[in-house]
């Protein structure tokens, strides 16, 4: 991989995490090496529980990320 597309992916990945969308490629490594032989989530599943954790209704109540 040249320098240059690993800057660029870096960056992405970065303005991602600023307006907080996960990383799916992140997620998909750590399972890789952390937990091999579990299911991993499709991008789609990823998404929505990152974002359910992320903006949770618990007991009727808001208690996302602040």
């Amino acid at each position: 991989m040249t320098k240059f597309k690993l800057v660029c992916e870096r960056v992405t990945q970065t303005a991602r995490l600023m307006v907080g969308v996960p990383d799916y490629q992140a997620y998909l490594t750590h399972r890789k090496t952390t937990h091999p032989g579990q299911e991993i989530m499709s991008y789609e599943a990823f998404f929505r529980e990152r974002q359910e954790a992320r903006y949770a209704v618990g007991k009727g109540r808001f208690r996302g990320c602040c």
